[in-house]
């Protein structure tokens, strides 16, 4: 009987043969390998035909018992992106006949609560983090440069991380990035982040590169694209340098930018293209922010109010 570790290998194999996102795949290994040590460790379960529905409703249970290392319970989303994956990894199982339909069913995605964005920094405090940033180093000039980009396209951290140099349109102000679907989308970029790009790509760049033919925009100290987990870690030693009072992670900075246009005034179908959603959905909480502050500014700024 095949393992469960090589039919993933094959069910990873076949995502990428779908042109899914790097990240997508990363992901999703990430999630699956997780599920599969957790069937191992506590039940003994390596192969497909050995998965019952109480391991299933355990593994669930597990999730929602489980702590981060600030103590914290995962988010729904982030359980349910957990459940999404090994959902797709039963369903590539389904269809090669490894296991019955069933217990795809038994994987019941969590209520996931309608909130207002998370961890949102004013303009303030992204210059405070921004100020953090020591660009008198090769590695400090990239790092200001990708937070730029971050925060003036409303980016995700994939699509930052996918960019070529080729990709990067300065006399424009525009860049071109693949989103989920690998759809691929023109974002408008502000002058102080093109000023920084610029000056990375023709001064500083050179020195991080060590293979000439290599196309990646953002490259680690090994001359290879940088990795999710050191953007992730380094926008987290910036953000705890200046004393952010929020937890601040790389998608931070495509809320704040949602936010900051949101409450600017831009036309909410020109943000969701900007962002490269499908449908304007996703925004409605943005929408309840920005009602949120005009309610505050009635609050200070009406006559009758501060009568009371």
């Amino acid at each position: 009987m095949t393992s469960l570790i090589d039919l993933l290998n094959n069910y990873l194999d076949s995502i990428r043969s779908l042109n899914y996102s790097h990240y997508s795949i990363r992901t999703a290994h990430f999630n699956v390998i997780a599920f599969l040590r957790y069937l191992k460790d506590y039940f003994f379960v390596e192969t497909a035909d050995k998965i019952r529905q109480h391991q299933l409703e355990e593994w669930l249970n597990h999730l929602n018992a489980h702590r981060t290392t600030k103590g914290r319970p995962l988010h729904p989303k982030s359980i349910n992106k957990r459940i999404e994956n090994v959902r797709g990894y039963f369903k590539y199982l389904l269809r090669h006949g490894f296991i019955q339909r069933r217990l795809i069913d038994y994987l019941v995605y969590v209520k996931e609560p309608k909130m207002l964005p998370g961890s949102v920094l004013t303009h303030t405090q992204t210059k405070q983090l921004l100020r953090q940033i020591n660009t008198t180093t090769p590695t400090g000039h990239r790092d200001r440069a990708m937070v730029e980009l971050l925060y003036s396209g409303g980016i995700r951290a994939g699509e930052l991380l996918g960019l070529n140099i080729s990709d990067i349109n300065l006399k424009e102000r525009t860049v071109r990035v693949m989103g989920k679907g690998r759809k691929e989308r023109i974002v408008p970029i502000g002058a102080t982040a093109c000023r920084y790009l610029e000056s990375y790509i023709v001064a500083v760049r050179s020195f991080l590169v060590r293979n000439r033919e290599e196309t990646a925009l953002f490259l680690n100290h090994n001359g290879a694209r940088l990795p999710y987990f050191t953007l992730r870690k380094l926008v987290h030693f910036y953000a705890d340098n200046a004393n952010m009072t929020v937890n601040v992670t790389p998608h931070t900075f495509r809320r704040s930018c949602t936010t900051e246009l949101i409450r600017g005034g831009a036309d909410l179908y020109h943000v969701k293209e900007i962002l490269g959603h499908d449908t304007l959905e996703t925004l409605k909480a943005y929408t309840q922010l920005t009602i949120i502050d005009l309610k505050k500014t009635h609050v200070k700024c009406h006559p009758r109010e501060r009568d009371t």
